[in-house]
């Protein structure tokens, strides 16, 4: 089975639990390391996710994966929060985080700039607004390479 089903496989599999329990699905990740395969799952809620909740993700999804058995070699299982600088994967994740810090990369330089770190100040029209330092900067959804959320210091 091919990475990209893989993930789909798992999504699909765990996304009823998260919807339950009240958790977001951030992203999904399998990846080689070395020698060892790991399957990464990232979930968050409202206010923040513990230890506890990634244990019941774990224990939900692991018995899931042990059914279904989608995954033909080895790997081993993490289910964590995001963290602090937690990726924004979908437009939904950039629309939530209007008003918060950002770092983004983009496929094709704007206004001369491939990366870009600041508040983002809007996201409409599918452009983000983001303000650094006194200058505001209108990128197109659709040249966002990556964004995350960033901690300025």
């Amino acid at each position: 089975m091919s990475t990209p089903k893989i993930k789909t496989t798992v999504e699909e599999m765990v996304q009823p639990y998260l919807d339950e329990h009240g958790f977001e699905l951030v992203d999904v990740e399998y990846v080689k390391e070395g020698s060892n395969w790991f399957l990464r799952v990232f979930v968050d809620k409202e206010g923040g996710i513990d230890i506890d909740d990634c244990g019941l993700v774990s224990e939900y999804l692991s018995q899931k994966l042990d059914e279904n058995d989608p995954i033909p070699t080895a790997y081993f299982l993490e289910v964590s929060s995001p963290g602090a600088e937690r990726p924004l994967k979908k437009m939904e994740d950039v629309a939530k985080s209007v008003g918060k810090d950002v770092f983004v990369t983009v496929y094709e330089a704007v206004d001369g700039m491939k990366e870009f770190e600041g508040k983002l100040e809007s996201f409409e029209n599918e452009e983000l607004v983001i303000k650094s330092g006194k200058k505001q900067h209108v990128i197109p959804y659709a040249r966002v390479a990556s964004a995350r959320l960033a901690i300025i210091f």
